[in-house]
């Protein structure tokens, strides 16, 4: 390995400049850290009474911004939608130029966690855990922007398909409508991948907690888990379940999220293009919105041996490749308009660049296009001021980019005779100001009170990469203690090290013992052949609940829209099944997503608050560097005596017999 030592405008030195060196790759964890010191560095963040000053500021004065942004809502209710800068024909402003922002943002949490989790990128560990907590903060942020667009704020609920006193339904072929199920989907499955992977983790924090209140509030949140390589065995297969369900939920939302424009008949707007190019710039400015929340963290809490210089420059490489793309769907655009041979697609582009907000068209190119080139330079990569300013340049340059596409195709259609000026008013902007704030409000609560990085994952990582070296099985027998225990519930056999416990697993079973069980902190693979655990039956329960999606979808809006209440569009039949797929799909997603979450927790007997384990000290470390083997006492095979003789020999350090009720 070899280092690299920057100056001071880098802000690093030492061995978080650690890089890959040739033939060799860049270890994903630095320091001398074993299982407990990522347990001890994570779990202290949240544990600790006090938190950096720059913490406390941030904090401070982004609670102040969502203040003003909840008060412009409430004047916005007063007043109604007239405070806004909106106008004819500019009737979308601010508010869909920040929706289509802030979903946008929420893509790249998805991405790092599902899609990098499936092509079984290591790098993820460290950084996933933050952009599952941002996506659902955007989702948040910009599911508020259209419900307050409508106007009459107090009859939202009747863009839910539901019965009403009005016998009417919505109609379903509206990608308006289709924006309703996609981004409450996508919110929901990720709320759901995101809360599957922290159970672990929140029982460790349960585990070390010192006073009550935590106790209590991390205890039920965890629902009881406790490391069991049967549990982790479901728990597997229904992470990657949730994590192919989640990948293509990226391209759907803003694929939906697209259509709210491409299905239009208004020049600069009506064109296939708009799917992959909304997916590749929400991909593009999400990291890098993650890049300017991963530095500042870092740098306040000392993340740096967990988010080396390789996670910075994989990220900096992603949005070097997403911004390529998006400058070349920028010329595509243009491309397609003069080939096209059409006078009013020529002109919303000649406008855009030329015309009455060239200032912002400028700035989205700069900032898209020319602004992320710098990073095909390693020492731009490895210098974290100019990350960061990348990193912000493009965040602006996207809000623009969505500026650009709202308002300049409204304010310029067809004729003349109906052309606007759009203008934002000081509500406007300060409704944006707010939703910033809401969003760090809410990510800073998250890092500073749960658990901001996957540390299962990260463990896991370390013992399959030998980052953690294997300790050897102890030569003589284990420590005993059974003294005072006349009824035990069972016994358990603690190890330091995963790969002598795997192998201790190995021989329980020879031994004909039935009802046992393997607890650590972090999935140890090959433990489950050891044991002899069969295949869960978790993938038919999610097949089940996304046919049922299905088939419900389908229902819905064949029921409501050419039965119930008849939609007759541009004289389409009733039964128009291209037009029912978004919804059909979101359906099958939530509902496949709902079977693999509900089936794992079901299957594992959870949320579950006692167990005879929770009775030993010792094993509340099961969730931090230990690994056990319990035998219950209702094993065919259970003896008090040769049961804990037997476990004394398999080479772990202690044996205990646990409490009865």
């Amino acid at each position: 390995m070899s280092t690299i030592a920057m100056d001071s405008s880098s802000s690093d030195r030492g061995a978080d400049n650690t890089i890959e060196a040739p033939g060799e790759r860049a270890p994903l964890v630095l320091g001398k850290h074993d299982y407990g010191t990522v347990t001890d560095t994570i779990c202290g963040i949240a544990e600790k009474a006090e938190v950096p000053k720059a913490w406390k500021i941030a904090f401070v004065a982004s609670g102040m911004a969502m203040a003003v942004l909840f008060a412009m809502i409430g004047y916005l209710f007063l007043e109604g939608v007239g405070v806004w800068g909106v106008n004819k024909p500019a009737g979308w402003g601010f508010a869909i130029v920040n929706f289509v922002f802030w979903v946008g943002i929420g893509h790249a949490g998805t991405l790092i966690s599902a899609i990098l989790f499936l092509f079984r990128q290591k790098w993820r560990t460290s950084i996933n855990r933050f952009a599952e907590a941002m996506t659902i903060f955007a989702v948040m942020c910009a599911g508020i922007l259209p419900a307050i667009h409508v106007g009459s704020v107090w009859v939202i609920y009747w863009v839910f398909p539901y019965p009403n006193q009005m016998a009417m339904w919505p109609n379903f072929r509206s990608p308006l409508l289709w924006d309703v199920f996609a981004v409450s989907t996508y919110a929901t499955v990720s709320m759901l991948f995101w809360y599957m992977g922290m159970i672990p983790d929140l029982a460790s924090l349960r585990d070390r907690a010192k006073g009550r209140i935590q106790r209590i509030a991390y205890g039920l949140a965890s629902l009881g888990w406790r490391g069991s390589q049967r549990h982790w065995h479901r728990y597997e297969v229904a992470y990657m379940l949730l994590a192919a369900l989640a990948a293509p939920l990226v391209l759907s939302v803003h694929s939906v999220v697209s259509f709210d424009f491409a299905v239009s008949q208004l020049p600069g707007w009506h064109t296939t293009i708009f799917p992959p190019y909304f997916v590749v710039g929400a991909v593009f400015s999400g990291f890098a919105m993650v890049l300017m929340l991963l530095l500042p963290v870092r740098n306040w809490f000392g993340m740096k041996d967990f988010i080396t210089a390789k996670h910075l420059d994989n990220i900096a490489k992603v949005i070097l490749v997403t911004g390529s793309i998006v400058g070349y769907a920028y010329s595509i655009e243009l491309f397609i308009a003069w080939y096209s041979g059409n006078h009013y697609e020529v002109f919303a582009f000649v406008n855009r660049a030329l015309g009455p907000y060239a200032f912002a068209y400028w700035i989205m190119v700069s900032c898209n296009v020319l602004a992320p080139q710098l990073l095909w330079s390693k020492k731009i990569r490895s210098n974290l001021k100019a990350l960061f300013m990348i990193a912000v340049l493009v965040n602006v340059g996207m809000w623009f980019e969505r500026y650009v596409i709202v308002i300049t195709s409204l304010s310029r259609d067809f004729l003349p005779s109906s052309w606007g000026t759009y203008s934002p008013t000081w509500v406007d902007i300060l409704t944006l100001v707010g939703s910033f704030g809401l969003f760090l409000h809410l990510f800073l609560l998250f890092v500073r009170y749960m658990p901001m990085m996957a540390m299962a994952e990260v463990k896991a990582v370390m013992h399959d990469t030998g980052l953690v070296q294997p300790k050897p099985a102890n030569a003589e027998k284990a420590e005993i203690a059974t003294a005072g225990v006349e009824n035990p519930a069972g016994a358990l056999l603690e190890f330091t090290d995963p790969d002598a416990m795997r192998e201790a697993a190995g021989k329980v079973r020879d031994a004909g013992y039935e009802n046992w069980d393997a607890y650590s902190p972090f999935p140890v693979h090959g433990l489950d052949r050891k044991m002899g655990i069969k295949r869960t039956k978790l993938p038919f329960v999610v097949f089940v609940g996304g046919a049922t999606g299905l088939l419900a979808g389908t229902l819905l809006q064949y029921a409501t829209n050419a039965v119930d209440y008849p939609f007759v569009t541009s004289g389409k039949p009733l039964s128009s099944i291209p037009a029912w797929i978004p919804v059909s799909f979101e359906l099958t997603v939530l509902l496949a997503a709902f079977g693999a979450f509900l089936g794992m927790l079901a299957m594992n007997g959870l949320p579950r608050f006692w167990h005879p384990t929770f009775t030993s000290k010792r094993f509340a470390r099961v969730t931090n560097d230990r690994f056990f083997i319990g035998i219950n006492a209702d094993d065919p095979k259970f003896d008090k005596k040769q049961t804990v003789t037997f476990l004394a020999g398999l080479g772990g350090t202690h044996v205990e017999l646990l409490e009865g009720e």
